[in-house]
Order: C-alpha cells, then sequence, then structure tokens
C-alpha cells in the first residue's frame, strides 16, 4: 500500500509533492490532536457535567472575542510576504513578534476588565477568564510558525506543538484522577501554550536560525498593521457571528447546562475545520505564486481549490447529520443527549467554514482584504441581533438557527451583492455542480 501510494505521488509535479508533503503532515497533526481532543475532551466534559463544562466554555469563549488582537490579523499577509521576499524575514518576523506581544497584553487586560464589569460578583468566572487570557501573551510566539509556514515545511513546528498538546493532555487525565477543581481545567490551556512557545523557539533555533537577528522596523510595523486593520476589525466580527452565540447563551441563561450541550455539538460539528485551514496555509503560497507568473492557470487552480473545500463540506456534514444522536450519547453519555438535537443542525453550518477560507485565501492574494471588514461587521450585528431574539425563546436551538441564517448571508449572499467579490459568487456556483467540480479535480493527478 506505501509502495503504491509512493509511486503515486511522484507522479506529480515536484510542486504539487511539496504541497501534498505539507498537507500530509497537516493532516497527520491533526488527526493526531482530533484523536487526543476527543479521547480527552470527552472525558473531561463527561467529569465537569453539562453545567461545570458550560461555565468553563463560556470563560474560554469570552476571552476568544480578543484573540484576534494577538495575531493582528497579520498571519496570512506575513506569509504572503516573506513567501514572495524571504531576505526580510527577520525584518518582517521581528516585527510581527512585538506586534502580537503588544496583542496579547492587551487582550488579557481588557478580559479582565471587561468580565469583572459584566458578572461583578462571579469570582470562579473572574479566575478562569484571567487565568485562559494569561496564555495569549506566549501565543504571540506562533510568529515564528509563519515562516515555516511560508516555506511550506510545517512539520518542523508539528513536533514543537504536538509534544505539549500530549503532554497537557496527560495532565488533565491526572486532573481527572485526583478529583481536581475547574480551575485547574482552565490552568492547562495557558500551560499548553507556554509550552508549545518554548519548542517552537527550539526549533528555530536548532534549524539555523536565531530570535538574535530578528529586528524591529517601525516603518515595517505601520504598513502591516495598515494592512492587517481590517483583518483585526475583521477577526472581531467573524469571532462575533460565529462564536458570540456561546458568549450570549453564558450571559442570557441562568441554566448553564444549554450552553454545555451547544458547546459539545459545536465541538463535534468543526472537529473537521482543521482540513480547510490545513488544505488553504499549504495552498496559499503556491496559488500567490501562480498569480504572478501564470494568470490563467492561477483561475483554473482556484476554481478547483473551491471544489475541494465544497466537496469536503458534503463528504463530512451528510453523516455527521445523520448520526448524531449515535455519536453523541455514543462519546459523552446520554446526560448530553440534548446536544444531538443541536448538532444535527449545527453542522450544516460548516459550509460557512470551507468556504469562508476558501474566500479569505482569494481575499489575501488579490489584496482585497479590506472587504472583509464590511461584510465581516454585517454578519457579527446580524449574529448578535437574531441570537437577542432567538435564545430567549429557543435557547441553544435559537443560537443553532443563528449561525445558519449568519453564515449563509456572508459567506454566499454577500458576494453577489459586491462587485469585486462575484468571481467568488461565480465559484461557488459553479462548485455546486459536483460532478464537473469532481472532473476538475481529477485533472490535479493527470501527468503533465
Amino acid at each position: 500500500m506505501i509502495s503504491k501510494l509512493t509511486a503515486f505521488t511522484q507522479k506529480l509535479s515536484p510542486e504539487l509533492q511539496k504541497i501534498v508533503s505539507n498537507f500530509g503532515w497537516l493532516l497527520s497533526d491533526k488527526i493526531l490532536q482530533m484523536g487526543l481532543a476527543l479521547f480527552v475532551g470527552i472525558w473531561v466534559a463527561r467529569y465537569l457535567g453539562p453545567t461545570q463544562f458550560g461555565i468553563y466554555n463560556y470563560a474560554i469563549s469570552f476571552v476568544g472575542m480578543f484573540m484576534p488582537l494577538v495575531n493582528m490579523g497579520l498571519p496570512s499577509i506575513v506569509v504572503r510576504d516573506i513567501a514572495g521576499n524571504p531576505l526580510q524575514k527577520d525584518i518582517t518576523l521581528g516585527t510581527t513578534f512585538i506586534l502580537s506581544l503588544i496583542g496579547g497584553f492587551t487582550t488579557l487586560i481588557l478580559s479582565i476588565a471587561i468580565i469583572f464589569i459584566l458578572e461583578p460578583n462571579n469570582n470562579l468566572l473572574h479566575a478562569l477568564v484571567a487565568i485562559i487570557a494569561f496564555g495569549s501573551i506566549f501565543q504571540s510566539f506562533d510568529v515564528i510558525s509563519l515562516w515555516f509556514e511560508s516555506q511550506i515545511q510545517s512539520k518542523n513546528i508539528i513536533i514543537a506543538k504536538r509534544t505539549a498538546y500530549i503532554l497537557v493532555c496527560a495532565i488533565r487525565i491526572a486532573l481527572i484522577q485526583i478529583n481536581a477543581p475547574l480551575i485547574a481545567f482552565a490552568s492547562t490551556i495557558t500551560l499548553e501554550l507556554a509550552l508549545s512557545a518554548i519548542g517552537i523557539v527550539v526549533i528555530y533555533q536548532k534549524r539555523g536560525n536565531s530570535l538574535k537577528r530578528w529586528k524591529i522596523s517601525w516603518l515595517r510595523a505601520k504598513q502591516l498593521l495598515w494592512e492587517g486593520f481590517p483583518l483585526v476589525l475583521s477577526g472581531i466580527a467573524i469571532y462575533l457571528y460565529s462564536k458570540i452565540d456561546q458568549v450570549m447563551l453564558g450571559s442570557f441563561l441562568v441554566d448553564k447546562s444549554q450552553l454545555g450541550f451547544y458547546s459539545v455539538a459545536v465541538k463535534l460539528a468543526e472537529i473537521f475545520d482543521f482540513l480547510p485551514l490545513i488544505m488553504a496555509s499549504s495552498i496559499l503560497p503556491k496559488l500567490s505564486q501562480l498569480k504572478t507568473n501564470n494568470q490563467e492557470l492561477y483561475n483554473k487552480n482556484l476554481q478547483i481549490y473551491f471544489d475541494i473545500m465544497l466537496l469536503l463540506w458534503i463528504v463530512i456534514v451528510v453523516p455527521v447529520s445523520l448520526l448524531s444522536h449515535f455519536i453523541v450519547t455514543s462519546l459523552y453519555g446520554v446526560s448530553y443527549l440534548p446536544a444531538a438535537t443541536i448538532l444535527t443542525i449545527y453542522v450544516w453550518a460548516q459550509f460557512g467554514s470551507n468556504l469562508g477560507v476558501a474566500r479569505s485565501t482569494y481575499l489575501t492574494i488579490e489584496s482585497k482584504l479590506h472587504y472583509s471588514v464590511y461584510f465581516s461587521i454585517t454578519g457579527a450585528f446580524l449574529n448578535i441581533i437574531l441570537n437577542y431574539f432567538l435564545i430567549p425563546h429557543y435557547q441553544a436551538i435559537g443560537a443553532t438557527t443563528a449561525t445558519l441564517i449568519t453564515y449563509f448571508v456572508v459567506i454566499v449572499l454577500v458576494n453577489f451583492f459586491i462587485s469585486d467579490l462575484k468571481p467568488v459568487g461565480i465559484m461557488i456556483l459553479r462548485s455546486l455542480n459536483l460532478y464537473h467540480a469532481v472532473l476538475r479535480i481529477l485533472t490535479l493527478f493527470k501527468p503533465n
């Protein structure tokens, strides 16, 4: 089997082999992470129960609102710039790191300040938010990962991150065995980020690079912030229209078990979200080069990229939706049974993830990222309004319905009302013809 797979990959072009190899490393990494997340995450959810698990996810979701400030909307921009101009990598990485570090401290301060205002008497929630938000400082070191992404060498950071993840998973299991309190599980989130940061730095140094060579350019910082600012606003807005439902469920409802059920459904529905993300990280550098060197081939491959994203969604969503009750009860137990109905509906919203990532790749390459702000803010307002009216009456099902409507408007419908985004709408429509989409994908494997 392995020999056949090797022979097959050797028929591909060198560039495509490099992309496939990088995708394979990322896929293997995510499968390992997914397996551990399922095993340990389910164990933690069962141990905490729906109510405590709901509070735990409320704290995570709350801090998540400010996380776009950490990366400043820069990852895709940095990958693009380093791939195009590797000689400037030390200035780009050094400047990006300082900006991310500032964003990390800002996230910490804002999270603590606002949760004290919103929940003045909830000391447990204050502690959970403070501990989780502190991890955003260590997340600044993820800028190193962008260098390896730009070289399509993601395997170099996988070992460091997964080692940290495996160690933290073992700690979480130990915490369950000793009947640890909820706050201990929040601490493991920050611990994982700290260990990952250390590992990434070590790997970077061993590959002949050095943090000491990094340089800070305030002119470069202005350039990055100018281009990244729309993505910061977009990131916050995207979070609001994709995750604000969990924050609002936690805020509106006294019974936090509803958020526990909803969190389980969301985690199961989003378990394969890593596929479009690693596909994008592997393809972005190649598409960026094609855009410069061969416009016709760029257009062809961009359409195939959208075809793959849509097919990924269909292949996953149908079985998950049909088997939702079996999946939830088998993994989480009958105490989480209400999550099954939520999962049946929510999983269909995953088209927003696949097609949203594909569109983001297009906007990055075409230098049209400013459009992200317009429809993201629109989506945020729409989702907040829908959740405001639906959650009090329909609880978690209301939040699910709000997400479906918002994703359809922001990811699909809006493309037909903005002239520069009509190519995206056309590519989505073409991808819906599954027969022709499959035929286009198969052309990738024809010998040159």
